[in-house]
Formats: C-alpha cells, structure tokens, sequence
C-alpha cells in the first residue's frame, strides 16, 4: 500500500517535469512580483530576478535526473 502511494511522487515522464516546473515557476515569478512591491528599486528587481533563476537550476537537476535514469535502463 505505502509503494503505491509513494510511486506518485516519483517522477516518470518529462511531460510530468514539466508541469511541475510550470509550477514552480508560477510561484517564482509571484514571489517574484511581491519582492518588487516591498522592495521598490534595483534591490526589488534583483531579487525578483533571482527567482527565477533557482527553478532553472531545479529544472536542470530535475530534467538531468530523468536522462540518467532513462541511460541506466538501457
């Protein structure tokens, strides 16, 4: 029972990565937008861009994973 419910979790598909770094980035950009309105100028703007920034780094590490494991199944 608990294999099944963590086998949701799993990642499997790059189609299922890129959703969820659909996700991620959503958040990151309205993370994002509330960074610029408490912070007004470049330090807001900086910080905005840096948001983005770290769900393409997720998404690199995520992408890279599935790659790999896709090569070791062969």
């Amino acid at each position: 029972m608990w294999t099944r419910i963590a086998r949701l979790f799993v990642i499997k598909t790059k189609f299922e990565a890129f959703l969820i770094l659909y996700g991620l980035a959503l958040g990151a950009t309205e993370r994002g937008v509330h960074f610029v309105q408490k912070y007004p100028g470049w330090l807001g703007w900086f910080m905005f861009a840096l948001c983005p920034i770290a769900v393409f780094m997720a998404g690199h590490r995520i992408l890279d994973s599935l790659e790999r494991e896709r090569d070791e199944m062969r």
